[in-house]
């Protein structure tokens, strides 16, 4: 397989990239972190770091978290952050798209 990865690129750190996006993804899914983390393959840690840089470098929440009561705590994504993560897929599919002709060219050259 040959293919593209998309970064977008924030004020000194990526804002959004495919693993990110994913994870805002799995957690609206799951409602959970941890789950979205075990899905993956990361840790917890990592995926609370993620969260963190995901809600620094936009101007809204994109997942918020509830601590305790009498099912746990969880995660939810919020309206911003499921049309973030969907405007990241649409460009991903879009960029793409529009090099795929050039990938397959360039497939030609690979062992």
């Amino acid at each position: 397989y040959l293919g593209l990865t998309l970064r977008v690129l924030g004020p000194g750190t990526p804002a959004m990239g495919p693993g990110k996006a994913e994870l805002i993804e799995r957690i609206g899914k799951t409602g959970s972190i941890s789950a979205a983390a075990r899905a993956m393959g990361m840790s917890y840690r990592r995926a609370w770091q993620l969260v963190e840089a995901l809600n620094a470098s936009f101007k809204e929440p994109v997942v918020t978290t509830s601590i305790g009561g009498e099912r746990g705590g969880g995660a939810r994504v919020t309206p911003y952050g499921r049309r973030l993560a969907a405007r990241f897929r649409a460009m991903e599919d879009k960029a793409s798209a529009a090099i795929a002709a050039d990938l397959k060219r360039y497939r030609r050259h690979l062992r």
